[in-house]
Order: structure tokens, then sequence, then C-alpha cells
């Protein structure tokens, strides 16, 4: 199955969504060969379908932000002062930074990279900064945030399937995270260095300018996303935060930059459309809107089915069975949960799996060799959510390309946190550095409670 979809994604160059809808029928028919009836297996789908309805609407929330905020102007004054204040040698860097911020503050990388990561985007796009390296950085700096922020949903949820403290959990990643981030500085200031070179600052000077005579660019209109940011940080859920950001950003288009209602919510529905007559600043601004980001629902609505199917049915707990053959060592333990976990993302298309079945499948080894719990969530994570990006129909794959409009391929060599992480976690459980041993069975030292079953695990998530 995966081979397949490798071969339709890259080698085709086509969308995900017919090799899963495939997967989906064939897993299907191997679900009821083995005993299961089709209502059964139409009911696997719907769990599937409801795990991910969180997510859905929070892909919705985050296409009319981009419309409201791009004819709001928004974007392009983050965009404007983002030219005026960086310089392309540091660019990489800092905007690693500011997403490290921004999403270590809202627990969010999706949202994130819906808001901070699409001016990222433009700013770095008109500096001429290959949109490869520049999405790289904002993901790298999304997921460093959205990994060790108590307020993120998979950072929750790998602490709470482990029975690990939730800072307990967090300390321990910071071993794998920090040293990741770091190397990733590092590379990015060397990119930095040899793209500037390079810059036309002609072009920039002349991409501000259309920007001022097409848009009203105005600091006060910078409130819109801090707005947003705050509420998030100060604990308002994303749903009411996000509606209140499109909400603005509608108000910005309407009495800012002067256009009628008609105009705004058409760039709610379809995105907003502008022509200026230069090349970049009508790529940087046509976009946005609910319409554009059916392509992603419909993706995660086809991977979900695939993945209820695989999860409830027991074929992925059969895969996850061979792996653990294969566990000689504290080594070879954390290896093979990070694999598992990729292969959860590859195979499920969706990082919430990507935790849930590893948790369930490796607990009871974790408690036999003396491990406390907490290497488990560091290697659910490192495993899981940071490499749900390398995969091109995963749902955190299509939402970035959906956003950032920069698809795995190209993005996927700089998303270097992601890619440094899981690396560093392995060679710390062959070399035993900062590996954790169960000290007095407790809750956040190795007293991980017996696997739950998969249906309350999943109605949970």
């Amino acid at each position: 199955m995966i081979g397949i979809m490798l071969y339709t994604v890259v080698e085709l160059k086509q969308g995900p969504h017919i090799p899963l809808i495939v997967g989906t029928v064939t897993a299907a028919l191997v679900a009821i060969k083995t005993g299961f009836s089709w209502k059964e297996v139409e009911e696997m789908m719907y769990k599937g379908i409801r795990l991910a309805l969180p997510a859905v609407v929070i892909i919705i929330l985050v296409g009319l932000i981009i419309g409201s905020w791009m004819g709001g102007g928004i974007v392009a004054t983050m965009i404007f002062y983002g030219l005026k204040l960086l310089s392309p040698t540091y660019f990489l860097v800092a905007i690693c930074l500011i997403c490290s911020i921004v999403s270590l503050a809202i627990g969010s990388s999706w949202s994130t990279m819906g808001t901070i990561g699409v001016a990222g985007m433009g700013i770095g796009m008109a500096m001429g900064i290959s949109p490869g390296m520049v999405a790289g950085a904002v993901i790298s700096g999304a997921y460093f945030g959205d990994k060790l922020s108590p307020l993120s949903d998979t950072t929750n949820l790998a602490s709470g399937l482990t029975d690990t403290d939730l800072f307990d959990h967090i300390k321990h990643m910071l071993w794998t995270t920090i040293p990741a981030l770091i190397i990733a500085l590092g590379i990015y200031a060397f990119l930095g260095s040899n793209v500037s070179g390079a810059i036309d600052t002609e072009q920039i000077a002349q991409t501000a300018s259309v920007m001022q005579e097409s848009f009203l660019i105005s600091p006060w209109l910078l409130l819109v996303p801090l707005i947003v940011i705050g509420m998030v940080a100060l604990k308002v859920p994303a749903v009411p935060a996000l509606v209140i950001g499109a909400v603005l950003g509608f108000l910005s288009q309407v009495y800012i930059q002067g256009d009628d209602a008609t105009a705004a919510l058409t760039a709610l529905q379809e995105g907003y459309a502008i022509e200026t007559g230069n090349a970049l600043v009508d790529a940087l601004f046509n976009g946005g809107g609910l319409d554009s980001m059916m392509y992603t629902v419909s993706m995660t609505i086809v991977a979900m089915t695939f993945g209820g199917i695989l999860e409830y049915s027991g074929m992925l707990k059969a895969i996850m069975n061979q792996l653990l053959k294969l566990i000689r060592s504290t080594g070879s333990l954390i290896a093979s949960t990070i694999g598992a976990a990729f292969l959860t993302n590859a195979s499920c298309a969706e990082q919430y799996i990507s935790i849930v079945v590893p948790s369930r499948m490796f607990a009871g080894t974790y408690r036999k060799m003396g491990l406390a719990s907490k290497n488990l969530s560091r290697a659910l994570e490192d495993g899981g959510t940071l490499t749900s990006v390398f995969i091109p129909w995963n749902t955190c794959g299509v939402f970035i390309f959906g956003t950032l409009g920069v698809g795995v391929l190209e993005y996927g060599p700089y998303a270097l946190l992601n890619l440094l992480c899981p690396v560093i976690s392995i060679i710390y459980a062959y070399t035993g550095l900062t590996i954790a041993k169960i000290e007095g069975g407790g809750r956040g030292e190795g007293g991980m409670k017996e696997p739950a079953k998969t249906k309350s695990e999943l109605q949970h998530v």
C-alpha cells in the first residue's frame, strides 16, 4: 500500500486520495473475509472519521483566517514590516524562532503555520529565498512549540496514554528537542549566509511598494494576530479564537481596506483575489478561503476511513506484534517505538493514531525492561508527532501543502528539527544517555497503566 502511494504521489505526481480509497476498499474486504460484518466495517470507518472531526474544524477555520487576513491587509502588513525589519541573512533563523515562540504559547503547530507561517512564506519568497527552506524553518519552529507546550493536544495525548506526568514528559523531551533546535538554527544560519548574496534588493523594494499601493498598511493591523495568539495563550479554546480571528479579518477588509461585504464574504468562501501586475505580489495574495481547504478536508476524511479499519480490525496490531519480536535491548525497543510510530503515520495517515497504537502495544515491554514511562512518551512524540510532516498523504503533510503551498519533497530536507529529533532519540537509546529507569513505580516514574481498550482510547482522543 505504501509503495503504491509513493508511486502515485512521487512518480505520477497525483494526489493521495485515490490510492487511499483503494486501500480502504482492500482493507474492508480483508476485514470482511476475516469475519467482520459490513456493518462493523462501516462503523470502524465512522469511528475513524469522528477522530478527525476536531482537525477538520481547525482546517476549515484556518482557510477562513487566511482568506480574511489576506483581504483585510493583515498578511500584507506582516510581510511589509517583515521585509523592513528582517535581513535575508538571518531570516530563516528568525522565522524558526518566531514560530517556536508562538506555537509554544498557543500549543498548535497548525494554527502557527496557518497564521505566522503564511506571512513568513510571503516574506521569504519576496526575499528570493527557496520556498522549501522557508517552509522547513516554519515547520521546525511550529513543531518545536507544539511538542513542548502544555497546551498541545499531542503532548497531552502522549503523556496521558502512557500515564506520565505532563511536565515530566515535557522535561524529558527537552533532551532531544533542544539539541535538535540548536543544530537546526546553526544550519539555518549557514543557509542564510549563503543565500543572502543572491538576493535582489531592488525586487524587495518593488514588492513592498506594490503592496503599499494595493493595501492600506498599518501597524494597528498587527493587533489582529496578537489578539488571536493572546487568546489561545490564555487558554481560550482554539475554535472560538480562530473564529474571532476570521471575524476581525472580515471587518478589517470592509472597514480598513474599504471593500464591500460581498468581496469580504467572497474572500472567506473562495479566497482573496488580486491583480496588481506584479507576479510575486499576485502569487502571495491570491488564495485562502474555505474552498482552498476542501482538498485537505477530503484527504483527512479518506485517510481516517482507512486508518479506522486498520485500527479497529486489528490489522495494525498484527503489524506491531511483528515489530515486538525484534526487541532485544533498550536501544532496539526505543528505535522500534519510533519506527512503529512512523509506520503508523505512513499507513494510517494520521498522527493521533501514530501515538495511540504504539503507546498501547509497547507499554508492557517498557515496564518489563524497567524503563520509566516518560521514555515511551518521548519516543511517541519523536517518532509520531514529528515524522507526520514527512508523509505526503498524512493529514499533517496535506495540511502543510494546502496552507504553505509547498510539498513534502520540497520542504522535507529543511524541516531539520523534525529530522533530527528521532535520530537524537535513537542515539540516546543505544548509548543509554538520558534514559530513565523505574525508581518507584509511581506515576511519571514508569508506573504505566495496563493498555486501555482500543475503543475507549480512540474515543478519548
